[in-house]
C-alpha cells in the first residue's frame, strides 16, 4: 500500500453524470470549488453512466483513464464531485496511487481554510471529525497484516478502537464547548428582544453577494470576494433605518448544492440567528444561468435548520451583470415588497432596499385579548416569549387572559406560526 501524502495542490477533477450530459454551470462550479481549496486543476475528467459503480463509483474502464491521466500528468490529488463510500476512497486510492477526496471533503478543506472566529474553527474541526469518524481505517493501512482470524487480532484493531475513542471523546469536548457558545449566543438574541431590536438575516447561494451587499448597507469591511464561500464566520451590524428604527443585520455563510450534512449540522447554532430572525433577506445571483436551482437549494437548507417560514424579501443582486434590466421592486396584493432589483456592486437600488426594510419594520404596534385554556401552557409561555405581555389575569378554571403587544410583522409571522391561536382571540 502507498504512503499518503501530507499534501497535494496538482488535481485531477472529476465529474460523473447520471441523468444525461453534464451540466456546463455544475462542471464551473466544482473547478471554482477546487480551486477554491487551492488545487491547481490539472485536468477535468467527465462520464456518463447509469448509475455508481460500486467499486470505484466511475467503473473500472473508467478509473483506469483517470489512473493514466494522474501518471501523466503527475498529479498528487484527485477529488471526485461526488459523495464516495469510504470503501470506495480506498479502492481508488489503491489505483491511482496518490490521495483522492470527495465533495464533502473538499468542502469541509474549504470551510477549514476560511474559519476565523473561535466557534468557527470549533464548527468546522466538528464537521470534519463526524467525516472523519467513518473514515479511519484509511490512516491504519500499514497495519492491515494484523487484522483477521483467531490467533491474528493485534495492535492494528486495538489502535483502530483506540483512534476511535479518542474521537468520540474530542467530538463530545467540541460540543460542549460549542453549547457555551451557543448559550452566549442565546442571551445576545435574548438582550436584543427585549430591546425590541429585529433581526435582519442575510441568506443565499454561495457568491450571490451577500457581503458585498452587507457592506453596502452597514459600511462594514466584511471579506468579499469573488469565490465560493469567501464570508464563513457570522458578522452581526447594526443598522439605522431612514425614519430612527434600528435593526440588527446578520451575514451568515453561504449556501451550496449537495451541502455536507456534517457542515448543516455543525453550524446549526450559528444559522440560528437566521431560525430567530424577523426577516430574511434571500440575496439571488439574479445574471446566474442557475438561479433558480440555486433558489431550491438554500430552500433546502432553510427546510432543514427550520427557517423556512421566517418572512423574506428576495434581493436580486448583480443586475450590473444583465442587460435591459434596472432597480426596481414587486409588490405583493398588500403593497409590501417582496422582491428587490439591485445591485450592491453599484449601489443601484440599496435605496429601494432601504425603504422595503423601512417599511417593513415601521409598523403600528397591535394589541390583542387571549383567552388560554389550562392545557395552553405552552402557547402560554409562547407568548411571554414573544411579545409584550400588557395584562395578565388567571381564572378561576386554571385558564388565564392576556392582553399582548407587538408589531403587525411579529404578530403575521405568529399567527402562521401558531394558526390555533386565531381561535383563542377575543373580540374587543
Amino acid at each position: 500500500m502507498f504512503e499518503r501524502p501530507k499534501a497535494g495542490e496538482t488535481a485531477i477533477l472529476v465529474h460523473l453524470s447520471l441523468q444525461g450530459a453534464p451540466d456546463p454551470d455544475e462542471l464551473q462550479e466544482f473547478r471554482e470549488l477546487a480551486e477554491s481549496a487551492g488545487a491547481q486543476v490539472a485536468e477535468l475528467v467527465t462520464g456518463v453512466r447509469r448509475s455508481p459503480d460500486p467499486r470505484y463509483y466511475v467503473g473500472r474502464g473508467k478509473a483506469e483513464e483517470i489512473h493514466a491521466i494522474v501518471e501523466s500528468r503527475e498529479a498528487e490529488l484527485v477529488i471526485f464531485d461526488h459523495a464516495l463510500s469510504p470503501s470506495q476512497e480506498r479502492n481508488l486510492e489503491a489505483l491511482f496511487q496518490c490521495r483522492v477526496l470527495d465533495r464533502s471533503g473538499l468542502i469541509l478543506d474549504i470551510f477549514a481554510q476560511r474559519a476565523r472566529s473561535f466557534e468557527g474553527k470549533l464548527q468546522v474541526e466538528l464537521a470534519q471529525l463526524r467525516h472523519l469518524s467513518t473514515r479511519l481505517v484509511r490512516g491504519w493501512t500499514h497495519l492491515e497484516r494484523q487484522k483477521g482470524g483467531i490467533g491474528l487480532r493485534g495492535p492494528g484493531e486495538t489502535q483502530l478502537e483506540t483512534d476511535r475513542r479518542l474521537l468520540n471523546q474530542r467530538i463530545d469536548q467540541i460540543r460542549r464547548r460549542l453549547s457555551r457558545v451557543d448559550s452566549q449566543r442565546n442571551q445576545g438574541r435574548k438582550a436584543r428582544r427585549r430591546a425590541e431590536v429585529p433581526t435582519v438575516s442575510l441568506v443565499g447561494y454561495t457568491n450571490a453577494g451577500k457581503s458585498t451587499l452587507f457592506n453596502r448597507l452597514t459600511h462594514a469591511h466584511v471579506y468579499a470576494q469573488d469565490q465560493l464561500f469567501a464570508t464563513l464566520d457570522p458578522t452581526l451590524r447594526r443598522l439605522k433605518l431612514p425614519e430612527g428604527e434600528q435593526v440588527v443585520l446578520a451575514d451568515t455563510v453561504g449556501f451550496i448544492s449537495r451541502l455536507p450534512h456534517e457542515l448543516v449540522a455543525a453550524f446549526k447554532s450559528t444559522l440560528q440567528e437566521t431560525v430567530e430572525a424577523s426577516l430574511l433577506l434571500h440575496v439571488i445571483d439574479a445574471a446566474s444561468h442557475r438561479r433558480a436551482e440555486n433558489m431550491v437549494e438554500v430552500e433546502d437548507v432553510l427546510q432543514q435548520i427550520g427557517a423556512h417560514e421566517v418572512l423574506r424579501i428576495e434581493v436580486y443582486n448583480k443586475i450590473d451583470l444583465m442587460d435591459g434590466v434596472t432597480a426596481h421592486v414587486d409588490r405583493d396584493e398588500d403593497g409590501l415588497v417582496t422582491r428587490v432589483w439591485c445591485s450592491a456592486v453599484t449601489g443601484e437600488g440599496m435605496d429601494l432596499l432601504v425603504d422595503a426594510l423601512q417599511a417593513r419594520f415601521h409598523q403600528a404596534h397591535v394589541r390583542r385579548h387571549v383567552h388560554l385554556q389550562p392545557a395552553d401552557g405552552r402557547l402560554r409561555a409562547l407568548l411571554h416569549e414573544k411579545t409584550q405581555v400588557l395584562q395578565l389575569e388567571n381564572l378561576e378554571d386554571g385558564g388565564c387572559e392576556m392582553e399582548i403587544e407587538l408589531t403587525v410583522t411579529d404578530f403575521e409571522r405568529l399567527m402562521k406560526k401558531e394558526p390555533d391561536l386565531a381561535e383563542k382571540l377575543l373580540a374587543r
